[in-house]
C-alpha cells in the first residue's frame, strides 16, 4: 500500500470471497473504475500538461490477464459495472479484448456485469462495432465545448469533427444511455452549456455537467474559475423548465427533467454537493493501485501480488485470488467518509486525472 506503510496489506475483516465488499461506514461497493493506461491523445487543461508529462512505465501497466484476473475476483465480491478509463482507454491496443473478456464475467447470481466506457471518442468510428460485439454496454463522451477555437485552446488539438464524428457514431449506434460530458469552466465554457444540452439532445444523449475538481497534473486548480451546481442550474432554468429526478442512489450525477421529460440533464457536483454519504465505486488505476476515492492519497498496490514480487515461485492460485480479495477488503475498510476538499487540511493526490483513471 502507497504511503501507508505494510498495514494495507493486513485483513481489516474475517471475510471471504463472495462476501460484498461493505466499509465501515455501512456503503456496499457496486463499481469499479478499471484505468487501462495514462495516455491520451489530448491534452486537457484542467487534466494534464501539454507536455513534460512523465508516463507510466510500459511494464508496470496492468496486462490483460490481470485485468481479468480482478475483475473476476472484485464481480464475485458484489461488483456489477466495470467503467473503463484513462487516459483515453481507446488507445490500448487490446481494448476490444479487455471488453470481451470482462463482459463474460458473472456475479454470484449469474448475473452478467455491464461494462462501460468513458472516452474522448476519437476512435470510436473505427472501434465501435467491434467494442459493442464484445459486449460494450453504455458510452460516456466527453466534450466541453461546440467551438473549434476554444476546442483546439483547451485540448490544445484540433480535433473537435473527431470527437463528433465519434459522438453520431455512438448516436447511431444505439447504446443506451448515451451520456455527453462537459466539466464547467468560468469564462471559458460557461456560455454554452444551453447548447451543449441541445446538441445532447439532438443525439438522443444526456448531457451531464461537472464542477472542475482539484485534479489536474499541474495542481493549478483554482476554486473561483469553477461554475457552480446553481450557477448551472440556473443558466438551463432561463430556457427550460427543470423538476429533479428522485432515486439516485449511488450514481455520481443529480438529474433534472427538462420541459417534462424525456430529456434530462445531469450534475455532478462533487465540490459543492458532495454525494461521498452514497459512493459505491473503487478505481483500480492502470498500474495496478486500488484507490477508493478519486481524492485518496493512499493507494493499495495490487501488482506485487498479480506478479508474486520477491518470491521463487508464483503462488497458487488460490492463494493469489484470496491476497486479490484481501487487498480489495482493505482498501474498502480504508474508505473515509468523504473527500474533504471543503476543508482547509484538503491535500491534492499527487497524480493527475489521466494517471488515476475518471
Amino acid at each position: 500500500m502507497s504511503g501507508a506503510g505494510s498495514a494495507g496489506r493486513t485483513h481489516p475483516a474475517p471475510a471471504t470471497i463472495g462476501d460484498p465488499l461493505i466499509d465501515t461506514h455501512g456503503r456496499v461497493h457496486r463499481d469499479l473504475r478499471i484505468s487501462l493506461t495514462d495516455r491520451c491523445s489530448l491534452r486537457c487543461t484542467y487534466c494534464m500538461p501539454e507536455q513534460g508529462n512523465e508516463w507510466l512505465a510500459k511494464t508496470s501497466i496492468l496486462t490483460l490477464d490481470e485485468i481479468e484476473r480482478v475483475a473476476r475476483i472484485a464481480a464475485a465480491d458484489g461488483i456489477t459495472t466495470f467503467r473503463l478509463t484513462g487516459g483515453e482507454p481507446l488507445l490500448r491496443t487490446d481494448i476490444v479484448e479487455v471488453v470481451r473478456r470482462l463482459a463474460r464475467i458473472s456475479g454470484p447470481d449469474g448475473t452478467p456485469v455491464e461494462v462501460a466506457m468513458t472516452t474522448n471518442g476519437i476512435r470510436l468510428p473505427e472501434l465501435l462495432p467491434a467494442l459493442i460485439d464484445a459486449g460494450l454496454h453504455r458510452l460516456n463522451i466527453s466534450l466541453d465545448t461546440l467551438r473549434r477555437d476554444r476546442f483546439h485552446a483547451l485540448t490544445r488539438r484540433d480535433r473537435l469533427d473527431d470527437v463528433l464524428a465519434g459522438i453520431t457514431a455512438a448516436a447511431e449506434s444505439g447504446l443506451r444511455p448515451l451520456k455527453l460530458n462537459a466539466v464547467a469552466m468560468r469564462d471559458v465554457n460557461d456560455d454554452e452549456l444551453v447548447d451543449l444540452v441541445a446538441f445532447a439532445i439532438d443525439h438522443g444523449a444526456q448531457m451531464r455537467f461537472i464542477e472542475q475538481m482539484p485534479l489536474d497534473a499541474g495542481h493549478t486548480w483554482d476554486r473561483s474559475r469553477m461554475v457552480t451546481q446553481d450557477e448551472i442550474l440556473a443558466a438551463l432554468s432561463a430556457r427550460w423548465d427543470l423538476a429533479p429526478l428522485p432515486g439516485r442512489g449511488g450514481a455520481p450525477a443529480a438529474r433534472w427533467t427538462i420541459d417534462g421529460g424525456p430529456d434530462t440533464v445531469g450534475v455532478i457536483a462533487s465540490v459543492t454537493a458532495p454525494f461521498c454519504g452514497d459512493c459505491d465505486r473503487l478505481r483500480l488505476t492502470a498500474d495496478g493501485q486500488l484507490r477508493n476515492c478519486l481524492f485518496s492519497t493512499t493507494e493499495y498496490d495490487l501488482l506485487p501480488i498479480l506478479r508474486g514480487a520477491g518470491q521463487p515461485h508464483s503462488p497458487g492460485a488460490e492463494v493469489l485470488d484470496a491476497s486479490i480479495d484481501g487487498m480489495l477488503r482493505s482498501c474498502v475498510h480504508g474508505k473515509l467518509p468523504g473527500h474533504a476538499i471543503n476543508d482547509p487540511s484538503f491535500l491534492q493526490p499527487a497524480r493527475g486525472m489521466n494517471a488515476i483513471g475518471g
